[in-house]
């Protein structure tokens, strides 16, 4: 067997595996964008008042109409997404909520979710929470029990920055061209039922 006919049955192969992958970012995006959608719904009021207000939060008009449809696109869409149902018609208006995330709350913050000032990506604020972390740190050493409130993970300073929405933008968008996964996904099993492509 020639090595082209050999390459050639491994991707033939490989094509059992399609669902794979959609199925991997499904069940990684379902439960961070169901929790997001979760604390919008439970603490409604606070989000609306978030989105409506220029000083401190976002400034949106129509907050209550913009906090639902976040709220209940992350949630609902999230449990679409764990189902493989309607991939990528959900996909869309996730991928909204990322981009108008990404760029009326994150924006201003750099790149860095978390404030990492090793990172070149670091700017100004990053390089300045290192400053504020050591400060923190220094201060619960002395003060606290450091070890204790250390044992579950290191101190960290959130940036907010928009490294999360747009790499959950991306995956979304990977779901948009990719759907609900081969063999993994209510959308595969209906297709099949139905004979629909």
């Amino acid at each position: 067997m020639s090595f082209v006919t050999f390459y050639q049955k491994s991707l033939n192969v490989s094509h059992l595996f399609d669902g794979l992958a959609p199925l991997a970012l499904r069940l990684y995006l379902a439960p961070v964008l169901m929790q997001a959608g979760y604390n919008k719904l439970t603490h409604f009021d606070d989000t609306v008042a978030w989105f409506a207000n220029p000083d401190w939060g976002l400034g949106l008009p129509m907050p209550t109409l913009m906090a639902a449809l976040a709220a209940g696109t992350e949630f609902f869409g999230a449990i679409l997404l764990l189902l493989g149902l309607a991939t990528r018609l959900i996909s869309i208006p996730l991928m909204i909520t990322m981009l108008v995330a990404a760029f009326t709350v994150h924006w201003p913050n750099g790149w860095l979710a978390i404030a990492d000032g090793r990172s070149w990506l670091a700017n100004d604020r990053v390089l300045e929470a290192g400053e504020k972390l050591a400060q923190a740190k220094s201060l619960l050493q002395e003060y606290g029990n450091y070890d204790w409130l250390t044992s579950s993970g290191n101190l960290v300073v959130l940036n907010n920055g928009i490294e999360f929405a747009v790499t959950y933008f991306i995956m979304l968008l990977a779901l948009l061209s990719l759907g609900g996964g081969r063999y993994t996904s209510l959308d595969y099993l209906i297709a099949s039922r139905y004979g629909v492509k």
